[in-house]
């Protein structure tokens, strides 16, 4: 277990590197001259001149490159052109808001997913069975900002059953801050309205952001249930009495788990990196809706910030899914 975390250290650290270096080259050569869009059209080239000296920007690109991975190894992202805040504290201020939504979406994508997953494979060729297919594809097919305006269009705006963006109402007095989470703040605080404000804002993009996520999910555990059902010692179970419920919890579900946790760990980094056009579309205040901000502004150093970002917690979620292959595998702990 100790080589296993060390490989997986070394591996995190190699992956932060190569992630900084490509986001930085591929930002860095993109149209548009920050110096310029923060003076406004109205500056003099000695304004221009200037912002480009304090941020370094009047350096060459392989000498910013040094001087911005020399920062990074310090823990240093750099200044916003924009607002003139380290992105680092930036980051902190929009990261909760994005990581609550991707945790309540990946919550729901795995309680309904696994065991619509199980039901379409135990009762497969029913009409159960076709109609979770048939939902699957649509929540792979289905543009999530065509189907986040739909359910604006349909619960906030024509029932009136939930609000149409942001995170909480502009009325509304936040709870005091312990986790960053709103929903779990305001249990602890005791803040019970808060909470139930709070969730009902999340729910529909979490709903649109989970969408693919599950139909994923679900595809994925349907036909790993529907192989391992038909393996050789679920036929030798069911030959022995054993009941089918019994069969599905403790022989085949275990083992139909495997690649299930994969995609839900490969779902994870997608699902953060798809919250810029759910942020977008419910007014999120979270990283996705910061980067696209930055982006527009050609404010490079938040981009590659939000970047990093998704790219430690996509490596974070994926080495939880190894440890939980090794918990679930016999075979891969007695690897070392």
């Amino acid at each position: 277990m100790l080589s296993f975390t060390l490989r997986k250290l070394v591996t995190l650290a190699a992956t932060m590197l190569g992630i900084a270096a490509l986001t930085f080259l591929i930002t860095n050569v993109a149209p548009g001259d920050p110096a310029r869009l923060v003076a406004g059209p109205n500056a003099t080239e000695d304004m221009v001149e200037t912002i480009r000296v304090q941020h370094g920007l009047d350096k060459s690109l392989p000498e910013q490159f040094v001087v911005y991975m020399s920062d990074l190894l310090q823990g240093d992202l750099g200044i916003s052109i924009v607002t003139t805040r380290p992105v680092l504290d930036e980051l902190m201020r929009y990261a909760p808001a994005t990581l609550e939504l991707v945790l309540v979406a990946m919550g729901l994508g795995i309680v309904v997913g696994v065991p619509l997953g199980i039901l379409s494979a135990v009762y497969r060729n029913s009409w159960l069975d076709h109609a979770t297919r048939i939902f699957s594809i649509s929540g792979v097919a289905l543009p999530a900002f065509w189907f986040g305006i739909l359910l604006q269009l349909l619960f906030a705006v024509e029932l009136g059953l939930l609000p149409v963006s942001g995170r909480l109402p502009l009325v509304a007095r936040p709870p005091e801050p312990i986790t960053h989470f709103l929903l779990v703040d305001s249990l602890l605080r005791g803040q019970f309205s808060t909470f139930w404000m709070a969730l009902s804002h999340i729910i529909m993009p979490a709903v649109v952001l989970s969408f693919p996520c599950l139909a994923s999910i679900l595809r994925v555990n349907r036909a790993e249930m529907i192989e391992v059902l038909q393996s050789d010692h679920v036929v030798a179970a069911r030959a022995h009495g054993l009941s089918s419920r019994r069969i599905v919890a403790l022989y085949a579900l275990k083992n139909a788990m495997l690649p299930t946790l994969a995609m839900i760990g490969l779902r994870f980094g997608w699902m953060l990196g798809s919250t810029v056009l759910v942020e977008t579309v419910f007014d999120w205040p979270g990283i996705g809706l910061y980067a696209v901000s930055s982006a527009l502004a050609s404010d490079f150093k938040p981009v590659i910030g939000v970047t990093l970002l998704i790219g430690f917690f996509f490596i974070i979620a994926n080495t939880v899914v190894d440890l939980a292959y090794a918990w679930i595998d016999p075979r891969l702990r007695n690897s070392g």
